[in-house]
């Protein structure tokens, strides 16, 4: 009896050396494939996502502008309004620079007025987060009620 001709031993002997070899490098292939393509998905998913940012960057950017820009057109047409004013005023009055001493005054106590009204809102008591604070402490206060109870 030859060694190939046997069936008991051809087949253990085939089955051995071919069978758990191609089993685990077949596994181990598996996953180094699934983590190079996983490496990249990654990498394609963060150059998507910068490439997006960047678009919503220059587009905040000429937000941005756009905004500085009608704050400054809104500042020129207040300006020319109150000098319009000003203008009426002194018709009623009869005195030009009496006119813009009362919408000077006028103008002055209102942005006093605004200021110490920011001031009270800008405050570091009102800007404390008491809703997050209250709901923390209830948070420990259930979690010790648990951990006592």
């Amino acid at each position: 009896m030859t060694y190939g001709s046997d069936p008991r031993q051809a087949g253990p002997s085939t089955g051995s050396s071919t069978g758990p070899a191609t089993g685990p490098s077949s596994i181990q292939s598996l996953i180094g494939d699934a983590l190079r393509e996983t490496n990249e998905l990654a990498r394609k998913e963060i150059a998507l996502f910068r490439a997006e940012m960047a678009g919503n960057v220059r587009q905040l950017i000429v937000g941005l502008a756009c905004m500085v820009g009608s704050a400054v057109f809104a500042v020129v047409a207040l300006l020319v309004l109150i000098g319009a004013f000003v203008k009426w005023l002194a018709t009623i009055v009869g005195s030009e620079w009496l006119s813009a001493l009362i919408v000077g005054g006028v103008l002055l106590l209102l942005a006093l007025g605004m200021a110490l009204w920011a001031r009270s809102v800008l405050s570091l008591s009102t800007l404390a987060p008491k809703r997050t604070t209250r709901q923390v402490r209830q948070d420990a206060q259930a979690l010790s009620e648990r951990v006592s109870g």
